[in-house]
């Protein structure tokens, strides 16, 4: 039991699909608390976008991180560095820990805080793709959620909100379809 618990850990690989679970949840979980609050439905999906950017970066982070500390410990971490892996799990983490906490600010004081949701946001986007180009796809919700913070026009929001919905759907299947494959991802992407 332990070794399947230790393999599941160091497979990177599983933790898109088990972080964006975590997000839907917790986005759903909002929606529901606050379907009959009086927060205005524009700062409510606004922390709901905000919510399942955080959470899926921030639960993805905290995974490569315990992934690290698990092949340090077994021994087993050879290809790179220590530090540079750190640094990319920390350089994630934080931006993500951030974005879902002003999650709350986002509910308390409604459209006040613009410029901290979009420099939270940009934060998250500009690490991801400090990271590589091929973060996009990760870093797509953190762009979106800009432009629908500062947004004026309802067919904009609703059409930013679809976008942001559809972004998700198709990285969640992505994400299964990778996690069926029962590869790794150098060997998913041809790179092995």
């Amino acid at each position: 039991m332990r070794d399947r618990l230790l393999a599941l850990i160091v497979d990177e690989g599983k933790w898109l699909t088990l972080s964006m679970s975590v997000a839907a949840i917790g986005v759903a979980s909002l929606l529901y608390r606050y379907r009959h609050s009086d927060v205005a439905i524009r700062c409510r999906t606004m922390a709901a976008m905000n919510l399942a950017a955080g959470i899926t970066i921030g639960s993805m982070a905290f995974g490569h991180l315990l992934a690290v500390a698990t092949k340090l410990a077994l021994g087993t971490l050879r290809d790179g560095s220590l530090l540079v892996f750190l640094a990319i799990g920390i350089g994630l983490f934080v931006p993500a820990l951030m974005v879902t906490r002003h999650t709350r600010h986002l509910l308390v004081a409604g459209n006040q805080g613009r410029n901290t949701t979009v420099a939270l946001n940009a934060w998250l986007a500009v690490t991801l793709l400090a990271l590589g180009l091929h973060n996009l796809p990760l870093a797509a919700p953190s762009l979106i959620n800009i432009v629908y913070r500062v947004h004026s026009g309802r067919f904009v929001g609703w059409s930013l909100v679809a976008l942001t919905v559809t972004l998700h759907v198709g990285l969640f299947a992505a994400s299964l379809v990778f996690l069926a494959s029962g590869q790794s991802f150098e060997q998913f992407r041809g790179i092995e």
